[in-house]
């Protein structure tokens, strides 16, 4: 995360921290607790600079104010945070016990959602101070806390995915071949930022066989004429996350590679056509998968094919077999099959999509056909 929050005001956190504490205890929990780590971004707009071992916690409990228990050295900071309007910050000094600070304020005998960043050493030492409590993490507690995007979420993760598009629309018109994927990778990132990214999460080039790697770390391999060249980059600009893939082709490709390219293409827009509230996320990775397994490369798409994004590129929910969540307006997620032939080639396509009252609609907008580069 960087330090550097969405602009939304006081009365959104105190709206993000209500919702929260009303679906815990829908949830059956008697509270939530949210260590440093995107939730408490999204919950309060405050990221400290540095995470240590000193204890911050944001406690959520319904009937509750919300409070943050933070270091005393750190409160100033704490206290300039958007949302620190709608809490209340609780300073612990150094020698005295956060544990039995935060104690205070939580049911002894009650079960809470806790972030799945939180440090084990806090953890353990609520469960010390508190034996009879337990925990649950908040992704299985509450996988859609953060799923359903407002009007202003959604504008921002427009707009990130509007710089992840421009940052293709460059990159295509640099040389690839002869040049190492490292160097290609370095133009993708300085792409994001000159489009307005704070942080860059990831920037995937994986030419020729390393295309058949889906997370392929990006080395020193020369791009050679005739390589299919995979390329997933994205991060976070104004606090939300970009993430697309678009397959390009360094000079004229085979009848085969246009083949596959054309296969996966078709997959994406069957996986996107499935996408409309209501529908479980399993029908949207069922709809691609089948349009490649129809081919015969089933065995060769290898991964699932969305996940959400919102403050992180990586969130819930997730387009995979067995996820049943049904789809509701204002989900953002990927929808990227792809196929990947192991020692020869991969081609993966990638848009990101939010739910709307009657279908869906892409917040990516480059072409998704065969892009020849030199």
């Amino acid at each position: 995360m960087t330090g550097t929050a969405a602009p939304f005001a006081a009365d959104d956190y105190r709206a993000r921290m209500e919702r929260a504490a009303r679906s815990a205890a829908e949830a059956g929990l008697a509270g939530l607790l949210v260590a440093p780590g995107p939730d408490l971004v999204w919950l309060t707009g405050y990221a400290p600079t540095a995470v240590t071992e000193r204890l911050t916690l944001l406690v959520l409990a319904p009937g509750q104010d919300p409070v943050l228990v933070v270091p005393t050295l750190e409160a100033p900071d704490a206290a300039k945070a958007t949302g620190a309007g709608a809490l209340t910050l609780r300073d612990w000094t150094d020698g005295k016990d956060p544990y039995a600070v935060t104690a205070a304020l939580l049911d002894a005998g009650g079960r809470f959602g806790i972030s799945d960043n939180a440090w084990a050493m806090h953890l353990l030492g609520l469960q010390k101070a508190l034996p009879g409590t337990s925990y649950a993490s908040l992704t299985d507690a509450l996988p859609m806390l953060r799923a359903v995007k407002d009007a202003a979420e959604l504008e921002l993760l427009a707009a990130a995915g509007a710089a992840a598009d421009a940052t293709f629309e460059e990159i295509r018109k640099v040389p690839f071949g002869g040049r190492r994927e490292s160097e290609v990778a370095a133009d993708l990132a300085g792409l994001l930022r000159r489009f307005g990214h704070a942080q860059v999460d990831f920037t995937i080039v994986a030419s020729g066989p390393n295309g058949a790697n889906p997370h392929h770390e990006v080395g020193d391999r020369v791009i050679e004429r005739g390589d299919m060249v995979v390329l997933d980059f994205g991060g976070l600009k104004d606090g939300y996350g970009s993430d697309t893939s678009r397959t390009v082709h360094v000079g004229e490709p085979t009848d085969e590679e246009r083949r596959v390219h054309d296969l996966v293409r078709a997959a994406q827009e069957a996986g996107f056509r499935a996408v409309r509230p209501g529908v479980p996320c399993q029908e949207v990775d069922r709809a691609a998968r089948a349009v490649i397994a129809d081919a015969g490369y089933g065995e060769y798409f290898i991964h699932r094919t969305g996940h959400g994004i919102g403050v992180t590129t990586h969130e819930p929910p997730y387009m995979i077999e067995g996820e049943e969540q049904p789809l509701v307006p204002g989900m953002c997620f990927s929808v990227e099959p792809g196929v990947y032939l192991p020692g020869r080639f991969g081609v993966r396509i990638e848009d990101i999509v939010t739910v709307t009252e009657d279908g869906g609609r892409r917040l990516n907008d480059t072409t998704r056909e065969m892009v020849i580069v030199d």
